[in-house]
Formats: C-alpha cells, sequence, structure tokens
C-alpha cells in the first residue's frame, strides 16, 4: 500500500470541528466512579451511534470538498459514525467492512443512507481495498477532520471538569488519543494515557520508532482495538511524546466489563472498556482528576455475555 499524503491536525482542524460537533451532538455524561478516588466516566456510550466515532464523521463530512462522494474503511463504529453523519449532511457515502466485522455493527450500518461493502477478512484487507475506490477516502484513524473530532471530547471536557486532568482513552488506530493529545496541547495540565490490546500495539511501535512499524496483530473480542496503520499514518506523530501508552489483555478487559456492568448498569463492547480496564488492573497513575473514557457500547449480546458470563 502506498503512503498517501496527509497532513498532521492543526489548533483550526480543532476549532472548525467543534462547530460541526457541537451543533449536532449534545455532550456526553460525565459521571462518578468508584473505579479509582475521584474517578470520573466520560460516557461516549451515550452517542446516538454508542460510540465516539460519530464525532470524527461528523468532522469529517462537514470537512468534504463541496458534494465530493466519501468512501472510508471501518471496523464498525467509524461506519456508523459516517452513516450518521451522511444522513444527517445528505452526503455521498460508501462505506468498507471486513466480512468478520461485528455483525451487530453491520446491520446497524445498512440503516443508514450508504453503500456498504464487504471485503476481507480482516481490517487490513477491508482498508486496502476502500481505498482502491472513487471517492474522498477518510480514514477512521489517519484524517486531520477526524482526529480533531475525536479530540472535542476534551472541548466538553474544557466545561465538565476542571483542574489538572489525567485521561484515558482506547487506542485502536489513534485517532481519538491523536484527538486529546491535540487538545491537551492546547489545554496545558492535562496528562493522556492510551491504552492498546496487548495482542496489537501497532500505534506504541510506531511511536517509538519515529515511524509507522508494522506489528503482528493476534485476535481479539474487542474488534475496535486490532488492526496495523496505514502507511505514513500521522497519528504516532500527532501523539509523539504528549501521551503514554499501555496495553490491556483480554482478560482485564472482560473484568472491566463486568465492573461496568455491576457497578454502573453499562454496557460496553470490549474496545469500549479498554480504558477502564487499564485503570482497574493498576496500569494508570494518576495526575490530577482521573477522566477515563467509556468509548462504545456496541457488541451482540452473545458476545456480550461470553465476555461478562460467570458473574
Amino acid at each position: 500500500m502506498t503512503a498517501r499524503a496527509v497532513r498532521p491536525p492543526g489548533p483550526d482542524d480543532l476549532d472548525r470541528a467543534w462547530r460541526a460537533v457541537s451543533a449536532e451532538l449534545a455532550p456526553t455524561p460525565l459521571v462518578p466512579s468508584g473505579l479509582a478516588p475521584g474517578a470520573l466516566l466520560k460516557l461516549e456510550t451515550f452517542q446516538p451511534v454508542g460510540a465516539f466515532k460519530v464525532r470524527g464523521a461528523l468532522a469529517a463530512v462537514a470537512a468534504l470538498p463541496g458534494g465530493e462522494p466519501a468512501v472510508t474503511a471501518s471496523a464498525g463504529n467509524h461506519g456508523l459514525g459516517m452513516g450518521y453523519a451522511a444522513a444527517r449532511a445528505g452526503a455521498d457515502v460508501t462505506v468498507v467492512v471486513s466480512t468478520r466485522a461485528s455483525q451487530v455493527k453491520v446491520d446497524r450500518i445498512r440503516a443508514f443512507p450508504v453503500r456498504l461493502v464487504q471485503h476481507g477478512e480482516t481490517y487490513d484487507e477491508a482498508e486496502a481495498h476502500a481505498m482502491t475506490l472513487p471517492g474522498h477516502y477518510v480514514s477512521p484513524y489517519n484524517d486531520p477532520a477526524v482526529i480533531a473530532g475525536q479530540g472535542t471530547i476534551g472541548r466538553e471536557l474544557d466545561r465538565q471538569a476542571d483542574g489538572p486532568l489525567t485521561v484515558v482513552a482506547p487506542v485502536g488506530g489513534g485517532g481519538l488519543v491523536a484527538g486529546l493529545c491535540l487538545w491537551a496541547r492546547e489545554r496545558g495540565g492535562v496528562r493522556i494515557v492510551g491504552v492498546e490490546s496487548a495482542v496489537s500495539r501497532g500505534v506504541s511501535a510506531s511511536v517509538a520508532a519515529g515511524r509507522v512499524t508494522r506489528v503482528e496483530v493476534g485476535d481479539t473480542f474487542a474488534d475496535g482495538l486490532p488492526g496495523n496503520l496505514e502507511p505514513g499514518c500521522v497519528t504516532p506523530g500527532v501523539i509523539g511524546r504528549t501521551a503514554e501508552l499501555t496495553s490491556v489483555t483480554d482478560d482485564e478487559i472482560r473484568a472491566a466489563l463486568r465492573m461496568l456492568f455491576h457497578e454502573h448498569g453499562l454496557v460496553a463492547e470490549g474496545a469500549g472498556g479498554a480504558a477502564v480496564a487499564a485503570v482497574l488492573a493498576g496500569k494508570v497513575e494518576a495526575a490530577g482528576r482521573l477522566v477515563v473514557v467509556v468509548s462504545g457500547r456496541n457488541i451482540t449480546a452473545a458476545a456480550y455475555s461470553a465476555a461478562v458470563g460467570g458473574t
């Protein structure tokens, strides 16, 4: 796959994204949790598509060159976000997912006015195919408008949480954490911790190497986390040394999903519980108030039951 020319996002992108996102979405709740002393949960599960990805999608569709169709690849939640944005803006959008994408996400994408294509057995194969299709390619993580859109979580925290903060969020392609880093440099007094799957650490490997580095990707039920980065991806450079990166196992994520259900009555998907898992496993030391992003809830009943079973 040939590297595309993608520019890193800047403060102006965050401003534009905030205008696009705040015009369409209400702020998501920030609620106290016994996860750690003074901990707060940022509930992106309350988004209209059940995940934070709708932020980046709205920002990206708003930034499309006039009337140009968009094409994207997705593990599921970004496709849902693009479907929502397409419906709101009347945009022409094609979404490519793998044949192994979560069925609950695929079924929900079909409900939106988009063309849905299933190709390949992995996200990497779906992504490569999407880039061959006509239209403006909107990466779920390697796109300045998408990254800035995810950073609007921070703009909401400006109004919801005073003082120094430690913000913990999951990492797949790094778009969410890159957006939070963009905001953190603007605000100051914010520490960002990104949480990868232990079987897919492409972002941390690329940050350490100073360039995009391919890694071996293992199996995980947290379908929003695994995959390699697109060549030339800007997220490792945006993250740089602003964020600390750690990882969690599937068993640690399962413990987090059980905690969210028993203590808060919340359902989260695997990727959605990764940040909680890192805190619960003692892998995050908070400086200031601890804000933990619960990033999504889109999981089949069978997969959820298997993850939290035995409780």
